[in-house]
């Protein structure tokens, strides 16, 4: 039986400093991203929308930005490959792939 490498894409460590999140990743790689640019690239259907075979669904943005949008509450992990985000306003449903978060931090 053939043992597998682990996988260097696995999130080690998050950080949270001032509004900047900060990721250590399994090959001791660090990557960081604005709250902002986090909370505006939310991978959930209420904010990015979503396309089943011919319809598509594109939310309204609301300039409108209730207190909190920017600031986050707590971190959870979601199996061996996401985390999930909820924000202090409120929003929660959006799941943070660790490929999401590597294209989202370059």
């Amino acid at each position: 039986m053939k043992k597998q490498k682990a996988d260097m894409n696995n999130l080690k460590k998050i950080d949270l400093q001032k509004n900047i999140l900060k990721f250590t990743w399994e090959d001791n790689n660090i990557s960081e991203v604005e709250l902002k640019k986090l909370r505006d690239e939310c991978p959930c259907v209420n904010c990015k929308g979503e396309s089943v075979i011919f319809d598509s669904y594109i939310p309204i943005k609301s300039p409108f930005k209730p207190p909190g949008f920017y600031e986050i509450k707590s971190i959870e992990p979601v199996g061996n490959y996401a985390i999930q985000i909820i924000w202090k306003d409120g929003h929660n449903t959006g799941i943070y792939s660790y490929e999401i978060l590597k294209k989202i931090t370059q």
